[in-house]
């Protein structure tokens, strides 16, 4: 659940407090920082790397809309409550249990090569805090999500319950065996490396969609993974970037 280019460099975003409405401190309470130019400067630097790995992108690949929902999704919800002036940085954060939230041009990358429609069914692989899931559920009619640990798949489930995205259902299991009960979807997206590309998800793969994925040794550098099923279920890879995510975990 958590990536790093070798390339990106890091950003420190400033965030300032805001004052109250009327201009008055109110006691015993705190102003909420206000993030929105925190999320416009980490959109510009997205669409940085874009450029700068163009050539490996087969041109910019993130499309507007994407970039306009990552602009819209509130990250610092999804991070520990002492890193949230980080959360815009273009990074990935722990989040416990080992695990860590992806870097933001990581999930614009791979939101945008799933090439998704607003009718269509995604399985994310790796829940995390669940930032993933809630760019997917603005874009899709539809997001299953699948997370190992206990602990995090229940806050996620809590906090994009909270945040209103109601087209996002958590499961907690094993997700290198997907959700064969949900199947077929047309995109699926894991967020953790894997040796291989895992035969279930293959399989619950609809044609013509598209699964987005590390393959790789663990905590070395693996390679981000585009794979299409066509219409006679033949499947075709390609690779995009070299990427570092933590190991896709379970009984497999």
């Amino acid at each position: 659940m958590a990536d790093l280019t070798r390339r990106s460099p890091l950003i420190a975003v400033a965030l300032l407090t805001m004052a109250a409405a009327a201009g008055l401190a109110i006691p015993g309470s705190r102003a909420e920082p206000d993030y929105a130019l925190a999320r416009t400067e980490m959109v510009r630097t997205i669409e940085l790397h874009a450029r700068e790995a163009g050539l490996a992108l087969r041109g910019s690949p993130i499309s507007p809309t994407v970039l306009d929902v990552l602009r819209a999704t509130p990250r610092h919800e999804f991070v520990p409550e002492g890193l949230r002036d980080a959360s815009y940085a273009d990074r990935a954060l722990p989040i416990g249990y080992g695990q860590t939230i992806s870097q933001p041009f990581i999930v614009a990358l791979m939101t945008a090569e799933l090439d998704l429609g607003p009718t269509d069914v995604v399985l994310e692989v790796g829940t995390g805090s669940g930032y993933q899931a809630a760019v997917l559920a603005q874009l899709v009619r539809q997001v299953y999500t699948i997370e190992l640990i206990p602990a995090l798949a229940e806050r996620a489930a809590e906090r994009l319950a909270r945040l209103g995205y109601v087209n996002a259902s958590v499961v907690q299991g094993d997700g290198y065996y997907g959700l064969r009960q949900a199947a077929p979807f047309n995109g699926i997206v894991v967020t953790a490396a894997a040796s291989h590309l895992p035969p279930p998800l293959l399989q619950q793969l609809a044609p013509g969609g598209r699964m987005v994925i590390p393959v790789g040794p663990p905590f070395g550098l693996q390679h981000l993974t585009v794979v299409e099923r066509d219409s006679e279920s033949r499947f075709k890879t390609r690779q995009i970037l070299p990427v570092s995510f933590v190991p896709l975990t379970g009984q497999h």
